[in-house]
């Protein structure tokens, strides 16, 4: 029975440990129409730096990390209950909810991203415990 127990064991730990790629944008989402005159930020800011880690190019293949760090200025702190994660179509499409348990007070870590072949804009908004807020346009070119 002990070693019934040890193979069931180590069986999950070995599945769960296993990467799994989750939608981040859908095929039907990507054939949106792009969004039109968005602005990425608006002229000096005090506000938290955003910095795109992964993908290290503009150009990547799916499934791929994303991830994203946030850097306060000042005592401030990041508010993670400020995070948006937005997809410059027309209407945008609203990421944040697929994101949410990526994102923490020092960014997102959002591994195995799928997303279909295109070119994709998306938009991150982050607001700093003064109110303070920045916004970052990342593109992003997916070729296969």
């Amino acid at each position: 029975m002990r070693l019934i127990h040890l193979v069931g064991l180590v069986a999950f730990t070995f599945v769960s440990s296993i990467s799994v790629a989750t939608p981040l944008i859908s095929a039907k989402e990507a054939a949106l129409p792009n969004a039109k005159n968005v602005l990425a930020t608006r002229g000096i800011s005090r506000g938290p730096i955003i910095k795109l880690n992964a993908p290290a190019s503009e150009t990547v293949e799916s499934p791929f990390d994303f991830r994203l760090t946030f850097e306060p200025r000042g005592d401030a702190k990041i508010d993670p209950d400020s995070v948006k994660v937005i997809y410059l179509k027309f209407p945008f499409v609203d990421l944040t909810p697929r994101v949410k348990s990526a994102i923490s007070t020092s960014g997102i870590d959002f591994p195995k991203a799928e997303v279909p072949p295109g070119n994709h804009s998306i938009r991150v908004t982050v607001k700093d415990t003064e109110g303070r807020e920045t916004n970052a346009v990342f593109n992003i070119e997916v070729v296969k």
